[in-house]
Formats: C-alpha cells, sequence, structure tokens
C-alpha cells in the first residue's frame, strides 16, 4: 500500500502511527466488520460509530460493514437525523461472526453490553477511546484520555491514514465532538478540538444543523419533563453540591423515553456556585437508578461513578445503582460532600418527593 499522504496529515506520535497502519492492514484484511459504542449512546459514541462506518464503506465498497447498536433499543431521538442512523443493528440481531469488530467510546467490555457476544465471537477486535480503562479488552487499542472526544481520535485516525471525510462522515463525526464537549462549554473543550471541528467544518460539517437537531428541537412533552426536574433542584453543602432526578411515573407521565433524558444533567449542571451536580433517572421498573455526575471545575467526578461500578472522565460520569432514587441520593451525596472538601456527615437525611 502507498503510505504517501494524499493531503497533510495529523502529526501523531510514532507509536501512535504505527498502530493506526497496523489497524488500516487489519481493516483491509477483513471482509466483514461490525463497529459499535457503549450502552445507553450519546452523540459521541453513536457519531463515532457512524462517522468511521461511513468512512470505511466509502474507502472499501466492497466489504461487508455493519453499524450496531448495543442495545436493543431505538436510536434516540435527537441522532436519527445522523446519516447512516436509520441501518443502526440491536446486537441482539446481527448473527455474524465479523473478522473485526471495532469498539469505540467505550472503555470497558461490559459497557458494550449486547454486544460483548459478537466481541467474542470476531476475529480481531480493535478500541478507539478516550475514557480510562482497568484494563484493555481489544486486540489493538487506541486510547488517549487528553482526547475531547473518540470522534476526535476516528478523525485523526481517518485524516492519518487518507480516508476520506465525506460531509455525511464530517457531520457524524462533528456531532460526537459538539456533545461531549457541551458545545465546547466543559473543560475538555482543549487546542486540539477546536482545530478539529474547523476541518471537520472545511470537510462538510454543519454545526448550525447539528445545533438545531440536537439542542433546539425538543419535544414539548420533554420540556415538560424538564421544568419538573428543574423544580426539584435543591443544594447541599452551602450550595457546593447540587441534584436531581426524575421518576420513571414523571417520564410516563409526561410521554418521554428513556433515550431523551441525556440533558436533564445539564439543567442542574446550570446552578451558579455549583462545583459538582448529580442527575438521577430511574430504569423503568427494574430497580435501578442512572445516576450522572457533572463537575464544573477541577474536581474529579469519576472516581464516585467507579465506586458504583460506572466511570467516565474527570468532567462527566456516570453509573447505575441498584435501588431507589433515595437509596441513591444516601449513597452518592456525601461522596459527592467530601469531594468538595465538606464533611459527608453534613448532608443529612435527605427527603425527596415521594413516589406516585
Amino acid at each position: 500500500m502507498d503510505k504517501i499522504p494524499l493531503v497533510p496529515a495529523p502529526e501523531v506520535p510514532p507509536e501512535r502511527a504505527d498502530a493506526y497502519w497496523g489497524i488500516l492492514e487489519v481493516i483491509e484484511d477483513a471482509q466483514t466488520i461490525a463497529i459499535s459504542g457503549h450502552t445507553s449512546p450519546d452523540g459521541d459514541a453513536l457519531g463515532s460509530t457512524l462517522g468511521l462506518g461511513l468512512a470505511l464503506r466509502e474507502r472499501f465498497p466492497n466489504k461487508e460493514i455493519t453499524f450496531l447498536m448495543a442495545d436493543d433499543a431505538p436510536v434516540p431521538r435527537i441522532y436519527r437525523f445522523l446519516p447512516g442512523a436509520e441501518e443502526l443493528v440491536p446486537a441482539v440481531r446481527y448473527a455474524e461472526d465479523p473478522d473485526l469488530f471495532i469498539s469505540v467510546d467505550c472503555p470497558v467490555l461490559e459497557r458494550l453490553e449486547d454486544a460483548r457476544e459478537v466481541v467474542q465471537r470476531s476475529r480481531f477486535v480493535v478500541s478507539f477511546d478516550h475514557h480510562p480503562a482497568r484494563e484493555e479488552f481489544a486486540d489493538s487499542s487506541i486510547r488517549r484520555v487528553d482526547a475531547a472526544s473518540a470522534s476526535v481520535l476516528i478523525e485523526e485516525f481517518l485524516s492519518f491514514c487518507t480516508i476520506s471525510i465525506s460531509p455525511d462522515v464530517a457531520n457524524c463525526l462533528f456531532c460526537g465532538l459538539v456533545t461531549d464537549t457541551g458545545r465546547f462549554q466543559y473543560q475538555n473543550a482543549d487546542p486540539e478540538s477546536f482545530v478539529v471541528a474547523s476541518r471537520l467544518v472545511a470537510a462538510g460539517a454543519e454545526p448550525s444543523r447539528i445545533s438545531l437537531e440536537v439542542y433546539q428541537s425538543q419535544r414539548i412533552e420533554y420540556l415538560h419533563l424538564e421544568s419538573i426536574v428543574m423544580g426539584r433542584i435543591r443544594t447541599v453543602v452551602n450550595g457546593r453540591v447540587a441534584f436531581s432526578y426524575a421518576r420513571a411515573e414523571d417520564l410516563e407521565g409526561c410521554g418521554v423515553s428513556q433515550d431523551e433524558c441525556d440533558g436533564l444533567v445539564d439543567i442542574v449542571r446550570s446552578v451558579g456556585g455549583v462545583e459538582v451536580c448529580l442527575f438521577l433517572k430511574e430504569c423503568g421498573c427494574d430497580g435501578k437508578v442512572r445516576g450522572n455526575l457533572r463537575s464544573k471545575g477541577p474536581l474529579d467526578v469519576s472516581g464516585v461513578a467507579a465506586s458504583f461500578g460506572g466511570g467516565g472522565h474527570a468532567a462527566a460520569a456516570g453509573f447505575t445503582y441498584e435501588g431507589t432514587i433515595e437509596e441513591t441520593l444516601a449513597a452518592a451525596l456525601p461522596m459527592l460532600a467530601e469531594l468538595v472538601g465538606a464533611d459527608p456527615a453534613s448532608v443529612g437525611p435527605i427527603s425527596v418527593d415521594p413516589a406516585l
């Protein structure tokens, strides 16, 4: 293969360059390829899956490349506009034993949910991720915890290997970047993220359309739920920790699905003076609560998430807790109080609105 770049490629360390060439060789040798992000996918997981998959299809039209959903669930409504989203297949319905499985935006095998079985049936496994990981599960891993999003890694890989980035690919990757940086408002919005954003816009990404679809097209039912969550916001330890929650009955009463709730944590995060925040959502009737954590400064919330079997970044992390809203708050708030330097015992008993 001719390795002379057709366009200026990103400067990468020799070790990562070798890894990229090795991954490209594996892709060239594979006939069947499956790509998946993590369970409960966000914009970065979906944008990276679709962006990489579409780019590889354009470069290798004779290969069978499948885009997977880790869950047997619909694509979150706000991301259905992404090119290729209609082709996403729940992993439980994918029966192939692929030559290559590519994981994006997923630090641990458990977070691949149903796609874990596909991993086990695959001849070779590659991972592109920007989260800290306890251990690597892939045969070849590109892990950059300094990268703002997995989509940054995909853009770097494609550009370095001179794989064309079409407008459709650029839109998918830009969506991943803009959502993981909170519209470039989070602490991870570093110089590289703006450089990558510029290259993606030059390749055809449409920031105004992505902003419209993801942030300015909410259903009125969602806005009603948002008002409930906003009305429940409370703070502890002198306003340094904020929290709110949504019960399953709230979602049902408002007519909102589980996959529509990703942005609710940012409502809690917006409280002035808050250093860290927590948003909880009951996961249907299975006795589990999903927790989303955010930090507005240098404090690292990923350790709190990890203590509950979750994970993420310093500024954004998540976990699932076996229990009720009340039990989750009782377990998590003292840890957040300690994180901001307060006495955990100062939180005291927390009273919340009773379930219907």
